[in-house]
């Protein structure tokens, strides 16, 4: 698989994956599976599964190396903060307002994608795992709805070993050096039957479909089966944000 446009052109992610690859390398050794699902151009969604606070990082890693430049959703008031606005809006991250309706923002979203023919991340748990044991947890709408407001194809993507580099909430972990970390890139979700809808019925089986993709590719990371039904905070007195 060659390198798409957007990491053959110079940009702010040169210099960036100049420092920040080699030295994770000296940490972590990522294997990756599937790297030839990744699109080499256009728009996508992946969403990936999130147990550890170094995630972002590793999936920032593996899509580089695949060929694409790693963007993320992030939270619209970090752009309004000097330096990092600028830096965040020089690597094409995709804003979230809370004020504004999710549907509304989605499509905005969605065609400023496909107008750059660029990709992002969206973690449809939307925050660390609850599971005690780091399976996938409850779905949230984010990955789905962009997807269906685009057309776009959702990616699902899966990890395993992080929690031996950084556990949840834990501290990093750097000794023995190059601990294995496992990354593997899933077809795209079949959502072809649901395309030109945003009801929430269509955005809730969508989600349902990218979630039991990625629990599949963590099972097969792990050699393990996922409990039959995946953990829900609220069914457990756990807050949706912050720690446990």
């Amino acid at each position: 698989m060659g390198a798409s446009p957007e990491k053959s052109r110079p940009s702010i992610f040169w210099p960036l994956a100049a420092i920040v690859v080699p030295l994770f390398g000296l940490v972590a050794r990522v294997e990756i599976r599937g790297a030839e699902r990744l699109p080499e151009r256009g728009a996508f969604v992946l969403a990936p599964n999130h147990h550890s606070e170094i995630d972002p990082l590793i999936v920032a890693v593996a899509t580089w190396r695949i060929g694409r430049a790693p963007r993320f959703l992030a939270k619209e008031s970090l752009f309004r903060i000097p330096v990092v606005g600028w830096l965040l809006h020089r690597a094409g991250m995709v804003p979230v307002a809370r004020s504004r309706g999710a549907a509304a923002q989605a499509i905005a979203q969605a065609t400023k994608l496909a107008e750059n023919q660029s990709g992002v991340i969206v973690y449809p748990e939307g925050t660390l795992t609850r599971d005690p044991d780091l399976w996938p947890m409850r779905g949230k709408s984010g990955a789905a709805r962009l997807a269906l407001a685009g057309g776009m194809p959702l990616i699902p993507m899966a990890h395993w070993g992080a929690q031996d580099l950084m556990p949840r909430y834990g501290k990093l972990s750097v000794l023995p050096p190059r601990k294995r970390i496992t990354v593997a890139i899933g077809e795209p979700v079949d959502v072809s039957d649901l395309a030109g809808r945003t009801d929430q019925a269509a955005i809730q089986t969508a989600t349902e479909r990218v979630m039991a993709a990625i629990t599949a590719l963590v099972e097969e990371l792990r050699g393990e089966t996922a409990p039959p039904e995946r953990w829900d905070p609220s069914q457990h007195g756990q807050a949706e944000t912050g720690k446990l």
